[in-house]
């Protein structure tokens, strides 16, 4: 039965999800200025990212299947204190080691998506879920713009250690009301944690993962990189069949092979790819010298300034979103929002010469992020059991990150493929790279389509629970 407290309870999931989503792009800008402070080379202050990704990939699903089989409020408050804890180690910092450990407790927070669309699915009412999930949704991606867009200012007015103090006062003030107030879900997933499966799942995502963000440094053809892919492909196989086996899957694979959401996570796979990549790519492009031939010139304030189009729109669609299930069905949305990306991107590669282009762009992409952020998740939600949210929901997010790494990866190659003699890229990189994001959100929207039709407003039925496993033993 819904509790009375779910408006507040939306306050908490949203600001704790905003939050870490801000604190993945949050940094980004700041690098350059981190790198100076610590004193330390460029190729070891981008582990500040890469570690925080990894450490994202990993907690993500686990701690999100943690949530399904302990209670939810429990580990979101357990979640929100690491988040905590890594955003004061960030804050204190004394060298970049430090700094990256920190990141590291930080990436916990990735679980937080999970387990406040598996709260939401359990505490409000059914007609409130589809819009909240939604409203939920547009904060997340709006979290990732805020992020590009207010650490210039933040760096320029104090210092970048604020750019982790001020999460500190928030996650503690969200961590104290959510102890409060927040209830303990009723539903329950039996069994226990498959810890073979989430050491065969970590390992073949960081296999995955790491080298996709070090290819460039490492080389393409370098031992370490063709090794990790060769571990990534082993490990893989040796998670499906201990999957398989298992009574107590960590991920159920007969809820993964459910036609919404394979094809939901195959449109998440290719719009993570254009949209983390824009998102990396477009303010470098912005900030480029004039004297290469392209880009504005801009700092890192001026460049957020021209990605605000897209936090606002982002934000605005994601609500809107929730607004339109009645008569737009979450499949359409998910086809729009990958089709409005791949105008945006086809766009740049053709016309990039004007800041009002690069503002029209921003916008539009972030519409089809606000778009595609919202249904994405209600599919997942409205066709997985209730005892499978938190999983079910984490690995979409984990197929999410994965598609940005590779879309990243694929995108840096043709940046830097062709340099000029001043060490800049041509711009023939970028038009080409602005060209294959259109086609991988070309191809998210025919993943879209595939994505079964149900009536619009309507929710998909939930999948079959599989039958209980052996309890769980408290001790």
């Amino acid at each position: 039965m819904p509790r009375k407290s779910t408006r507040l309870t939306f306050a908490v999931l949203a600001t704790g999800a905003g939050v870490f989503s801000m604190l993945q792009s949050l940094i980004a800008p700041a690098l350059p200025t981190v790198q100076h402070a610590l004193h330390t080379s460029q190729s070891t202050a981008t582990w500040v990212m890469t570690a925080y990704l990894l450490s994202a990939s990993v907690f993500t699903p686990i701690l999100g299947r943690v949530g399904d089989l302990i209670g939810r409020k429990r580990t979101l408050v357990a979640v929100l204190l690491a988040v905590l804890a890594g955003c004061l180690l960030a804050a204190l910092a004394p060298t970049v080691g430090v700094l990256i450990v920190a990141r590291v407790v930080q990436g916990a927070g990735g679980a937080l998506f999970p387990l406040s669309f598996g709260i939401i699915r359990d505490e409000f009412a059914p007609a409130q879920v589809s819009r909240s999930i939604s409203n939920l949704s547009a904060v997340i991606a709006a979290g990732g713009g805020v992020g590009i867009v207010a650490a210039g200012p933040i760096v320029s007015a104090l210092d970048y250690r604020w750019l982790f103090w001020i999460p500190v006062a928030v996650v503690a003030a969200t961590t104290l009301i959510a102890l409060r107030y927040v209830p303990e879900s009723p539903n329950r997933s039996e069994g226990s944690v498959s810890w073979l499966g989430a050491a065969l799942l970590s390992g073949w995502l960081v296999a995955l993962l790491l080298p996709l963000s070090q290819a460039v440094r490492w080389g393409w053809g370098s031992a370490r990189v063709i090794g990790l892919f060769a571990a990534a492909v082993i490990l893989f196989a040796l998670w499906l069949g201990a999957e398989a086996r298992s009574r107590n899957p960590l991920i159920d694979l007969r809820v993964m092979r459910l036609p919404a959401v394979w094809t939901t996570n195959t449109a998440a796979l290719l719009f993570g790819a254009g949209m983390y990549a824009i998102w990396s790519f477009l303010p470098a492009f912005v900030q480029t010298p004039r004297t290469a031939g392209y880009g504005f010139g801009a700092g890192v304030t001026a460049s957020g300034l021209l990605m605000l189009p897209m936090l606002l729109a982002m934000f605005l669609s994601g609500l809107l979103g929730g607004r339109l299930a009645p008569v737009l069905s979450a499949r359409t949305q998910l086809t729009t929002g990958a089709a409005l990306g791949a105008f945006a991107c086809g766009f740049l590669a053709l016309w990039h010469d004007r800041q009002w282009q690069i503002g029209l762009v921003s916008g539009v992409f972030g519409l089809g992020i606000g778009l595609a952020f919202a249904s994405m998740a209600n599919l997942i939600v409205g066709s997985v059991p209730p005892a499978e949210t938190g999983a079910a929901t984490g690995m979409n997010a984990n197929i999410r990150t994965i598609g940005g790494s590779i879309g990243a990866a694929l995108t840096s190659v043709l940046v830097t493929g062709r340099l000029q003699p001043s060490g800049l890229p041509e711009a023939a990189g970028y038009t080409h790279a602005f060209a294959l994001l259109a086609l991988l959100c070309l191809g998210a929207a025919g993943a879209a389509l595939l994505v079964p039709s149900r009536p619009a407003g309507r929710p998909t039925e939930p999948a079959t629970e599989r039958p209980a496993p052996a309890p769980v033993r408290v001790r």
